[in-house]
């Protein structure tokens, strides 16, 4: 069954950049607001940005504000995550989720029922 899938992980070195991106199904995708998760090796899964399905209220966890940069292309069906002066405590696995509603859930944690893909490995060296 076609799920959330993402893209783009990999290595980068200390103040680098990558881009990951979000491929879902226009039943999944179609306004919906779309998140960016990520886990770190023996760490709770944290959501560090979302988006509404309109593309308006980004949100950025404070670890990120400033470094990393959420968009959507609705047309494309494709969300995106430009990350940019990377450290090595962005290492982790990164999860897009879909949530079941235009506006963002709140609190819009672990407890809400999201739609998970994967994940991505992104690995940042200093």
């Amino acid at each position: 069954q076609e799920q959330v899938k993402e893209s783009g992980g990999g290595s980068a070195q200390a103040g680098g950049f990558l881009r990951l991106s979000c491929q879902a199904p226009a039943h999944i995708y179609g306004n919906r607001c779309m998140a960016w998760f990520r886990q770190a090796p023996g760490k709770e899964r944290e959501k560090i940005s979302q988006i509404f399905c309109e593309g308006s209220y980004p949100f950025y966890h404070d670890s990120v504000k400033g470094r990393f940069t959420i968009s959507r292309d609705n047309a494309e069906k494709m969300v995106y995550l430009k990350m940019t002066d990377l450290k090595p405590e962005d290492t982790a696995t990164y999860y897009c989720a879909a949530a079941h509603s235009c506006d963002c859930p709140r609190p819009g944690g672990l407890e809400y029922d999201w739609i998970w893909g994967q994940g991505t490995q992104v690995t940042v060296s200093s």
